[in-house]
């Protein structure tokens, strides 16, 4: 095998020193760290910020942090945060208006977009980063905030070295080995002898920080470590999910048995679209202070779950918890790739890990392909079995 790649390797101690540049150069640092019982993106200060020795088990509707045995800098998979939230906020004002005698004032833009270093992004989220850069940048109607944040993002990313029993990235082409969209991509390896990553430059500035970091060539035998992890990864997949014809799938079982169990089950609580990492609904509310001297738009998150989405005139157009679920699923599988010619689903399992009741959305596409409604019969699916 040769080092056709142009891989280098970098020490723990090196890796340090990448952080330290990349803050050097005014990036605001943002990777995973330990908080409120799981791992979640926030802002870093440096290596110790990181959740050392530390994973996470996963299954429909549970989570749960357990301290592994080594000190793996990235041994987890994915918590309940993404990318999203840093590049689409949750909430933010768009507008600011202010009374004046003659009427209101628009006030200036104030808004400064950060530089972003994100560390640690998994190739399914990298894949999602990229299927919303289709929805906010890549039509006539751009969103300008997220669009000078993207570009200003520089993306380290961590090639997966193992999976959690939630995880179908293999199924979805998305993952576990990032391909492309990245500045910077690491692989970790650990044993009972070594503790390094490997490092592939994505990009011209990626380039340019791996050169000015200590490094060394890496050499065939690290490149083979490296694809072992990955590999390692993708057969510990613990869900699946067909996508042989799935848009038809779905387009022709509108009405299918199916949804009314699904119905039974689901709260409309939202979780599941909070965690995606793709998805993008969102809502305007105007507020005014108490003097009625200052006006404000904000931007905020929404949900197809929510009854108010589908409000107009009068009127819920999707009152029910069985049509809420169905646009969702039918959307994310089948019409999104209608819309940005891909699939809404990158495979991160967010929305199975993180739903209350467990819901498992690669159960319910297996129970949709039995076609029947009979719950006996798709009763092992239902269950999350594969």
């Amino acid at each position: 095998m040769s080092n056709d790649r142009n891989t280098v390797c970098l020490e723990i101690s090196d890796f340090s020193k990448l952080l330290a540049l990349l803050k050097s150069q005014g990036h605001l640092l943002v990777g995973p760290t330990k908080a409120n019982n799981a791992i979640v993106y926030e802002e870093i200060e440096n290596i110790e910020s990181l959740p050392i020795g530390w994973t996470e088990e996963q299954e429909a509707g549970t989570y749960a942090l357990r301290k592994r045995e080594d000190k793996a800098l990235f041994g987890y998979n994915v918590g309940p945060h993404s990318w999203k939230k840093f590049l689409f906020p949750p909430s933010e004002p768009i507008l600011k208006l202010t009374k004046t005698k003659d009427g209101f004032k628009v006030l200036d833009d104030d808004y400064t977009t950060p530089k972003y270093a994100f560390i640690g992004v998994r190739s399914c989220d990298l894949h999602a980063i990229q299927i919303q850069d289709r929805v906010f940048t890549g039509d006539t109607h751009k969103n300008p905030r997220y669009q000078s944040r993207r570009e200003n993002a520089f993306i380290v990313a961590i090639n997966c070295g193992q999976a959690a029993n939630t995880c179908f990235c293999s199924s979805m082409k998305t993952g576990p080995k990032v391909e492309a969209g990245f500045d910077i991509a690491l692989t970790e390896i650990i044993n009972d002898k070594d503790h390094y990553f490997t490092a592939e430059a994505g990009s011209e500035r990626g380039n340019e920080i791996l050169k000015s970091i200590p490094h060394r060539h890496a050499t065939d035998t690290d490149l083979t470590k490296a694809d072992e992890c990955t590999a390692r990864a993708s057969s510990e997949m613990g869900r699946k999910l067909d996508t042989t014809d799935i848009k038809n799938l779905f387009y022709e079982n509108y009405d299918n048995p199916i949804w009314e169990d699904v119905a039974k089950r689901c709260l409309s609580c939202a979780n599941c679209t909070l965690a995606c990492p793709t998805c993008f609904c969102s809502k305007i509310e105007d507020t005014t202070d108490l003097t009625g001297e200052h006006a404000e738009r904000w931007l905020s998150w929404d949900s197809c779950f929510s009854a108010d989405f589908s409000y107009i005139h009068d009127t819920t157009i999707r009152s029910s918890t069985k049509s809420r679920y169905r646009q969702w699923i039918t959307h994310k599988l089948a019409s999104w790739i209608d819309q940005f010619d891909t699939s809404g689903c990158v495979g991160c399992g967010r929305c199975i890990t993180w739903c209350p009741v467990g819901i498992d959305i690669t159960a319910e596409v297996k129970k949709l392909r039995h076609n029947d409604g009979n719950d006996d019969d798709v009763k092992g699916v239902s269950n999350g079995q594969n």
